[in-house]
């Protein structure tokens, strides 16, 4: 095994032995009345099970369609969070929850972004696990704890810089968790492929031909909003406020379209990008999570190898299967990375080659080079003074920037703390 070191801190993203540190956002509670409608229940024994009544059930036992979606949008929330929490720290709540209840635990809260962090906050601990919440958080925590590892002259991870991350994740009743040696086995860029891209629908369609609720959601979201700008200020997915405008707006476009099926949970659902959550899930996962913690700090038995998935939609299917390591992967591969292009292609093409490609996707890339031993910078959207002198780079040509067959880019993205470097060939 390639992490030996004694355990004495553990960290854990997202979730929230004896000592724990937990990052979060905020506590949020929602009421669903009886009149609310209700989505289709899913088929599967989970529907027979809470819609019916039976010979054990209590009299006021309520069995009407749709109990089953009542319960898995609220249940999970009742474990830790109580309605005097709401508004409060997630992070803050679910810390004086499990100090107070098991005797000897000592959980840390953090409360701001696994971001904000530096190299020395994450070097501190022997095990990382992740229940983050998008696959851009998991590759920048995969970025970091790689970034840590130092290597010895035979390109092997030296002993005690490479962190383990346990990771895990649910969507409705399906869920995985998965044991990455950092340095050794798979990361999270090498299995990209298992994350499906994010729902987004085209504007053409949102705008001249919706045909869903979440495309009427979606055009007062990113047309109409910003055109109205009805409180001076970017959308908050966590202001009732903002929320009620946009249902109020949605139901309105929804209605000259003959579309039905507008209500404010969709609209929240779209607008914060609300992932589905049930109980029995997490619990699995968070125990799978947990047992192989407890393999890595005792040594008992080998870890997982290296993956398993959950699903529940109908019965309950498990699997595990070794994700192999991609030699060219951008984080873990320790090789030069090859980005083929056409010479007369133009920068903006550059660009969504590495926001479109499968080894790479990422969300907001900037560019840097080196012409003829001066520092170039080539495009940077992040910086808005910087954004806007490097505008004109994106119409120019490779070959007009300067760049020939073997330069090499320097690219710096949201999705990993670390910059990649990749060595252009002409095509």
């Amino acid at each position: 095994m390639p992490w030996k070191r004694p355990l004495s801190g553990l960290y854990f993203s997202g979730w929230s032995v004896s000592r724990f540190e937990v990052m979060s956002g905020s506590v949020e509670m929602e009421v669903q009345s009886d009149d609310s409608p209700m989505p289709a229940a899913p088929k599967s024994w989970m529907r027979n099970a809470m819609e019916r009544s039976g010979p054990f059930c209590l009299p006021d036992f309520d069995h009407r369609p749709g109990a089953l979606h009542s319960v898995l949008g609220q249940i999970q929330v009742q474990f830790l969070f109580r309605r005097n929490d709401i508004g409060r720290s997630k992070a803050e709540v679910a810390a004086n929850f499990i100090n107070n209840r098991i005797p000897g635990v000592n959980v840390t809260p953090h409360f701001c972004k696994i971001q904000d962090k530096d190299e020395d906050f994450y070097r501190q601990f022997h095990v990382v696990v992740c229940g983050l919440d998008s696959v851009p958080a998991r590759r920048w925590m995969n970025g970091m704890l790689h970034s840590l590892i130092e290597y010895d002259d035979d390109n092997t991870p030296i002993t005690g810089t490479n962190i383990p991350l346990v990771d895990g994740g649910t969507e409705g009743l399906k869920g995985n968790a998965r044991v990455i040696l950092t340095g050794t086995s798979a990361c999270i860029e090498c299995t990209l492929g298992l994350y499906p891209p994010q729902v987004t629908y085209p504007l053409c369609t949102i705008a001249n031909t919706p045909r869903l609720p979440e495309h009427c959601i979606e055009y007062v979201k990113i047309i109409q909003w910003p055109k109205e700008n009805p409180y001076q200020c970017e959308i908050d997915g966590d202001d009732p406020a903002h929320l009620c405008w946009i249902h109020e707006k949605s139901v309105e476009r929804a209605s000259h379209f003959g579309i039905t099926g507008v209500d404010y949970k969709l609209v929240q659902g779209v607008v914060k990008n609300i992932i589905p959550a049930v109980a029995s899930t997490n619990a699995s996962i968070a125990a799978v999570c947990a047992n192989e913690v407890f393999k890595l700090a005792t040594g008992v038995c080998k870890p997982l190898n290296d993956y398993v998935v959950l699903n529940q939609s109908d019965g309950v299917y498990t699997f595990a299967f070794a994700n192999e390591k991609r030699e060219d992967c951008l984080v873990c591969g320790r090789k030069a990375n090859i980005l083929n292009i056409k010479e007369d292609a133009k920068l903006e093409e550059l660009i969504s080659k590495l926001c479109q490609d499968d080894g790479a996707r990422m969300k907001n890339p900037g560019l840097t080079t080196n012409v003829n031993g001066k520092q170039m910078t080539l495009y940077i959207a992040t910086v808005p003074s910087i954004e806007r002198q490097t505008r004109p780079n994106l119409k120019k040509t490779l070959t007009e920037l300067g760049l020939v067959n073997g330069a090499e880019i320097v690219v710096a993205d949201e999705t990993s703390p670390m910059s990649m470097t990749f060595k252009l060939n002409f095509i």
